[in-house]
């Protein structure tokens, strides 16, 4: 059970000794035997604190949810649980017509993550980082991005995790796995809202491209991904591209701008942008990314700063 839910055999003995979330029944030997109602309260529990509920209110809501109807009128647990006809969590709200969580507040905390202030929808996004469930950190995403947008969702749910896992791996020396499957997650999430979004209208694209020699930027799909709610179409290169192919690319593509990522000083040289043809276009040049050094840029490139200004900056360049 422990394994299926991703939590410490010891955390399902503290549910069971706090909340009264424990196995229906005892074999020989007193082996816990979970039955399927045990194992459906089990999951709607660990369902909301991926949520960002708290444990408390994770272990009411589960007992509701998870709980048979009966012909008579709900017990009056359940009425001060739910106040109504729908179970209420402190930290979100159950919405039954579509059986999603809504939220509602915040607090402090994360399962193991520093997020200090973070709101429910963060601290859940940290918490199926740690559990491994890119089904749920993907879904918490897309709400998020359908709901706050891109440049929001990437300020005050994705860069906050993403800092928290990458401090968690500094100090324990483990949890690479977890960055991955996180960046993944968000990967996938994002490119969905470039799939799905309203068709362009600058007649000439973008082109956003790490630098040669980096690695996979995903700041910089997040840039793509508001640039597409924006209609401004793009071509979006994730991975680098050898200098003689970014350099095709921009002259095949004929764009209005460039926009060449780096995150390591390394790469980010400056004699990049001398080797893609950016002036024969007559395209603007920018830079993006922790790795470059607005003091040694030549005079026609651009540094961009943080995602929403990049985002305004570019969209003002290329729609007027």
């Amino acid at each position: 059970m422990a394994r299926r839910l991703g939590v410490a055999p010891a955390t399902l003995r503290t549910w069971d000794r706090r909340y009264g979330l424990g196995p229906s029944g005892h074999t020989s030997g007193r082996h816990r035997r979970y039955g399927p109602d045990d194992i459906a309260r089990l999951e709607q529990m660990q369902r909301a604190l991926l949520r960002g509920a708290s444990p408390m209110e994770a272990a009411r809501y589960a007992r509701t949810v998870s709980a048979a109807p009966s012909s008579s009128a709900k017990s009056a647990e359940a009425e001060s649980v739910t106040g109504g006809d729908e179970p209420v969590l402190l930290s979100g709200v159950l919405d039954g017509s579509d059986d999603e969580l809504k939220f509602a507040g915040s607090s402090t905390g994360g399962r193991g993550l520093k997020l200090t202030g973070a709101g429910p929808r963060t601290r859940g996004l940290g918490r199926a980082a740690l559990a491994l469930d890119s089904y749920s950190a993907q879904q918490l995403l897309i709400e998020a991005l359908e709901s706050e947008g891109v440049v929001a969702t990437w300020q005050e749910m994705l860069q906050p995790v993403l800092r928290a896992v990458g401090e968690r791996r500094q100090r324990s020396g483990t949890g690479v796995e977890v960055l991955q499957l996180l960046a993944d997650c968000a990967s996938t999430a994002l490119r969905s809202v470039i799939a799905t979004a309203p068709a362009p209208i600058n007649p000439r694209p973008v082109v956003l491209a790490p630098v040669p020699g980096e690695a996979q930027g995903l700041e910089l799909v997040a840039l793509a991904a508001a640039l597409a709610v924006n209609r401004v179409g793009h071509r979006l290169y994730g991975a680098a591209l050898p200098r003689e192919g970014l350099a095709a690319a921009v002259r095949r593509s004929a764009p209005a701008a460039v926009v060449l990522w780096a995150e390591q000083p390394h790469y980010a040289a400056p004699r990049v942008l001398d080797d893609i043809p950016i002036t024969r276009q007559r395209a603007r040049a920018f830079v993006a990314g922790a790795g470059w050094s607005a003091e040694a840029l030549p005079g026609h490139a651009e540094r961009l700063g943080s995602l929403e200004a990049a985002v305004s900056r570019v969209s003002e360049t290329v729609l007027g």
